[in-house]
C-alpha cells in the first residue's frame, strides 16, 4: 500500500506538472497573439502613429468636404464626329474635305474638372474637351453652365475652360515637389457619371512616364511632357480632369490616366503634377498658348548595361545624346555624353524627372544644372529658350492652324504661276500626319489656289 500510494502520488504530481506546463505554454502563446493584435489594428492602412506612439485613425472627411464642392462634372458635345481633327479646320476650308466628313450625329463625352479660382476658371484634361463644339459644366450643387475654352495644351493633356460665375469654391494649388511616395491622397471626380466620387490611396511613385502622350513636330520630335504622380487611388473613366489632393484638401495633381488592360481601374492611376498644372494654366490665362522653356538636349535613360557600354561613372540621371546648336544648354557648355544628375538642387533619377521639371519653366528662366562628366561633377547655369532659339513670348499664330493640318507651305514664284495660268497659290512643301494627309489624296508639290 505504501508503494502503491507513492506511485499514485508520483502520477498525480507528474500530471499536474504536465498540465500546468501545457497551460502556461498555451497562455503565453495566446498572450503573444493578443499583444500583436493590440499593437497592429485590423485595418492596417487606416491609421497613423504620432510621435508618442499613439495610433491615430486617419480622417478623410475634412478633406472630402473641402474638395467635393470644387470638382465639377464636364459634358462635351461634338456635333459632327467624323474626322477628329475636322473642328480645327476653319469653316471655309471644310468643304475641301468633302461633305461625307460631317454626316455623323453628335458625339458626347464626359469627365471632370477642378475650379482653381473664384472667377470661374476650371482646369481639366485636353482629351475631355478636345474637338468639342459645346461644353457643359455642372457644379456640385447641380447648377449648370455653358463653358468657354480658354486654351489647351496637348503636350501635357491639360485644358482650361471658364464659366460666367463669381465667388465659387476652389482648391489651392500646392508644390507637388513636396509630395512624398507613401503619402495618403484623395482622388475626386465623376467616374461613370457618378458625381462627386471620392477614393483614397497612396502615392506609389513619382516622375512616371507611360508613353500615352505623343505629340510629334514636323521634325518627328516628341514634345510631350510625362512626369506623372502614380497612385493606387481608384480612378475610372470619367475621373479624367478630376482632383488629386493631399489630406489637407490641397491640389497636388490632375487625374489623367489609368494603367489597365480592360479600360477600368486595375490598380494604378496617373496624375499631372500640380507644378506643371499651375504653369500651364497661368500661360493659357495670360498668353493663350503655353510658353515652354527648352533645354535643347536629346536625352536617354541609363541602365547598368548602358552605363557599361558608354563608360559612365553613374547609373542615375539623364544621358545627353545630342544638343541643339541654338539651345541654352549648348551656350552654357553642356556636351553630348554628359549625364545630368541635378537641376536646381533636385535629383534627376531619369528622363521623366528632368522633363517634368523643365516643363514647369518658361523661356528666359535660368536653371542650375549639375552633370557628371568623366566621373567628375560640373555645374552650369542654363538660360532656357523657346523652340526658335530665343526668349521671346510666343503668341498663337495663324501658322499654328496650318501646322495642325499637317502642312508646310511655301510661296509659288511668278514664273510658275504664269506658266500654269493661275493668279495666285501656295505650294505644299511637305506633308506630315494631320487632316490633309489622312483625308485627302494631296501630295507634296500640289499648289493650293
Amino acid at each position: 500500500m505504501k508503494r502503491f500510494s507513492a506511485l499514485v502520488a508520483a502520477a498525480i504530481l507528474g500530471s499536474v506538472i504536465t498540465v500546468g506546463t501545457f497551460q502556461l505554454f498555451e497562455e503565453n502563446k495566446e498572450n503573444t497573439s493578443v499583444r500583436t493584435i493590440e499593437k497592429v489594428p485590423a485595418v492596417k492602412t487606416a491609421y497613423s502613429v504620432n510621435a508618442d506612439g499613439e495610433v491615430i485613425p486617419l480622417d478623410f472627411t475634412k478633406a472630402a468636404e473641402k474638395v467635393m464642392p470644387a470638382v465639377v462634372h464636364i459634358r462635351s458635345v461634338q456635333k459632327y464626329s467624323g474626322n477628329s481633327q475636322m473642328q480645327q479646320i476653319p469653316e471655309p476650308f471644310r468643304d475641301f474635305f468633302g461633305p461625307q466628313q460631317r454626316q455623323r450625329g453628335p458625339k458626347q463625352g464626359s469627365g471632370s474638372g477642378v475650379i482653381i479660382n473664384a472667377e470661374g476658371y476650371i482646369v481639366t484634361n485636353n482629351h475631355v474637351i478636345e474637338d468639342a463644339d459645346e461644353i457643359e459644366v455642372t457644379l456640385h450643387d447641380n447648377r449648370s453652365y455653358v463653358a468657354e475654352v480658354i486654351g489647351t495644351d496637348p503636350n501635357t493633356d491639360l485644358g482650361l475652360v471658364k464659366i460666367k460665375e463669381k465667388d465659387l469654391p476652389y482648391l489651392p494649388i500646392v508644390n507637388s515637389n513636396d509630395v512624398k511616395v507613401g503619402e495618403w491622397v484623395l482622388a475626386v471626380g465623376n467616374p461613370f457619371n457618378l458625381n462627386s466620387t471620392v477614393t483614397a490611396g497612396i502615392v506609389s511613385a513619382k516622375g512616371r512616364s507611360i508613353g500615352i502622350l505623343n505629340n510629334a513636330t514636323q521634325e518627328n520630335q516628341n514634345t510631350s511632357i510625362e512626369s506623372f504622380i502614380q497612385t493606387d487611388a481608384a480612378v475610372n473613366p470619367g475621373n479624367s480632369g478630376g482632383a488629386l489632393t493631399n489630406l489637407n484638401g490641397d491640389l497636388i495633381g490632375i487625374n489623367t490616366a489609368i494603367a489597365s488592360p480592360t479600360g477600368a481601374y486595375s490598380g494604378y492611376s496617373f496624375a499631372v503634377p500640380s507644378n506643371i498644372v499651375a504653369k500651364v494654366i497661368e500661360d493659357l490665362m495670360t498668353y493663350g498658348v503655353v510658353q515652354r522653356g527648352w533645354l535643347g538636349v536629346t536625352i536617354a535613360n541609363i541602365t547598368s548595361e548602358f552605363a557599361r557600354e558608354n563608360d559612365l561613372e553613374t547609373i542615375n540621371g539623364a544621358y545627353v545624346r545630342d544638343i541643339n546648336d541654338k539651345s541654352g544648354a549648348k551656350d552654357a557648355g553642356i556636351k553630348a555624353g554628359d549625364v545630368i544628375v541635378k537641376i536646381d538642387g533636385v535629383d534627376v533619377n531619369n528622363t521623366a524627372n528632368l522633363i517634368g521639371y523643365v516643363g514647369s519653366k518658361r523661356p528666359g528662366d535660368k536653371v542650375n544644372i549639375i552633370v557628371n562628366r568623366d566621373g567628375k561633377e560640373k555645374a552650369f547655369e542654363v538660360l532656357l529658350k523657346n523652340r526658335e532659339g530665343n526668349t521671346e513670348v510666343i503668341t498663337k499664330k495663324e501658322e499654328d492652324m496650318i501646322a495642325s493640318l499637317g502642312l508646310e507651305l511655301e510661296p509659288v514664284d511668278q514664273k510658275t504661276l504664269k506658266r500654269l495660268e493661275i493668279e495666285s497659290g501656295v505650294r505644299v512643301k511637305s506633308l506630315s500626319e494631320g487632316s490633309v494627309k489622312n483625308s485627302t489624296n494631296m501630295r507634296e508639290g500640289f499648289i493650293i489656289t
